[in-house]
């Protein structure tokens, strides 16, 4: 949908996604971590996870936009930063995005200097033939903002599931632009 309408539906389902799975106790038809678990998988060691907000100006929501290529849904939001002592052992950041019509959900970790150290699926709505594959997911390891990092330059495709390949690559980015632009940038509270 497009308008205001279209947004109000999206950011409804989303919303509701959210409310679903981050008040889940128990493990639920869709949902594959809860945001607990993803946490503690993401930094295993970690004295502690700060919890990093952030509410960006219109020239940061330009960067961002510009840099990833994905529209922002909101001027806020969060990174967790997983500490060791007094140095940060890397960040963490949720994304929950509309695939083809049903909401999917992500954990992507950066190492400390910002390179996608893994992704984590945590919830897919979808039908499970378009759930992406880990192996699939790997190839985003290791990577850094850069033009090539979308499906069909330096990230490969999922046969019969375009739209979530599209939609995880988007996320990817979008995450290593906020990172960029709020933490690489000096922005960080």
């Amino acid at each position: 949908m497009t308008g205001r309408w279209g947004v109000c539906v999206t950011q409804g389902v989303i919303a509701a996604v959210l409310v679903l799975w981050f008040g889940a106790e128990t493990v639920r038809s869709g949902v594959i971590l809860s945001k607990e678990e993803a946490l503690e998988l993401a930094f295993p060691g970690a004295e502690r996870v700060e919890k990093k907000t952030f509410f960006l100006n219109t020239d940061q929501v330009r960067q961002v936009e510009e840099l990833s290529g994905a529209k922002l849904d909101s001027k806020l939001f969060t990174f967790y930063v997983g500490v060791k002592g007094e140095r940060r052992i890397g960040y963490a950041a949720f994304d929950v995005h509309i695939v083809r019509t049903l909401p999917e959900a992500f954990l992507i970790l950066l190492a400390p200097d910002g390179s996608v150290k893994n992704t984590l699926l945590l919830a897919f709505y979808e039908p499970k033939e378009y759930e992406p594959p880990d192996h699939w997911l790997r190839q985003f390891r290791g990577r850094t903002l850069s033009p090539d990092l979308q499906v069909g330059r330096r990230i490969h495709g999922i046969a019969g599931s375009t739209l979530t390949a599209w939609a995880v690559a988007r996320a990817v980015r979008k995450v290593l632009a906020l990172y960029q632009v709020l933490v690489a940038g000096g922005e960080e509270p």
